[in-house]
């Protein structure tokens, strides 16, 4: 009887053993996993998810491809195809961007284009507009006054006359008359010449008159008896004058030629005032 109560001893002593190694090793096991869970939350920490940018599923852009040789799928050479990166490389690497990404694709590129087109061509067409070169007319207003002097002596006649010249600037800029040039003939022979420089200032689209003398001497002798006979009433001398007015504008010269024949009443003294030329409507 002694002999059956040792043996039920010795294998309850023997099972309470076994029964304390089993809870030791699953007490070591569930701290080592709990450990292990603590790691692998600290390590989400440390990272940072890059998810898709084209609203598509966030967890099937980054799904591992770890080892994976697809046709259709590479690893990422930034995140070697997990999907995350260390939280402190996050400002020194550079994100993938796909090729259709909306950011890729500028707004409204052609309505931009466009207007900037239409701009330049309005402004070309207005500076060709307002800057082309037109016409600088020149018309002679006629005779303004007149002096008369007979030299007995020689047989010939001192003519002194004021003409008058109108100038009409037709351009969106300022004109300057800088020079005029002027020829007084005869019967084809050259009586008379004057110049004169730096005339006139006229504004856009304005218009100006130019006065200016010429002493001539006529000496044909045929002439100067049809001046003094007194019997003939109407003593007319025919003169041809002839003239360049040089101009200047946006850095260009311009010589504008012109010409007229008037009568000179060769007896007596003449004033005629001639009004300034006004452009017609």
């Amino acid at each position: 009887m002694f002999l059956v109560l040792d043996l039920v001893k010795n294998s309850l002593s023997t099972m309470g053993e076994t029964f304390s190694q089993f809870w030791k090793v699953s007490d070591q096991k569930e701290r080592g996993g709990k450990s292990i869970l603590r790691r692998k939350s600290a390590d989400e920490d440390e990272v940072t998810n890059y998810g898709t940018i084209n609203g598509g599923d966030s967890a099937a852009s980054c799904m591992p491809c770890v080892g994976t040789v697809s046709r259709g799928c590479i690893n990422c050479p930034t995140c070697q195809g997990t999907g995350r990166i260390p939280r402190e490389q996050e400002k020194q690497l550079v994100a993938l961007i796909p090729y259709g990404d909306q950011r890729l694709k500028p707004r409204r590129t052609k309505l931009y284009v466009s207007l900037a087109v239409t701009i330049c061509l309005l402004m070309s067409s207005l500076i060709i507009f307002f800057l082309f070169p037109r016409s600088i007319a020149v018309q002679p207003a006629g005779l303004n006054a007149s002096s008369i002097v007979f030299n007995f002596t020689v047989p010939s006649i001192n003519l002194n006359m004021t003409n008058v010249l109108n100038v009409t600037n037709n351009n969106f800029y300022p004109v300057t008359v800088t020079q005029l040039d002027i020829e007084v003939l005869h019967l084809s022979v050259v009586i008379g010449k004057t110049t004169k420089k730096n005339l006139l200032n006229i504004g856009p689209l304005r218009s100006g008159q130019i006065y200016y003398a010429v002493s001539s001497i006529i000496l044909d002798y045929n002439t100067y008896n049809i001046c003094t006979w007194i019997k003939i009433k109407v003593h007319n001398v025919l003169l041809h004058i002839q003239g360049t007015l040089t101009c200047s504008y946006l850095c260009h010269s311009e010589q504008l030629a012109f010409e007229s024949y008037q009568y000179v009443d060769c007896r007596g003294n003449a004033t005629l005032p001639h009004p300034l030329y006004h452009r017609p409507p």
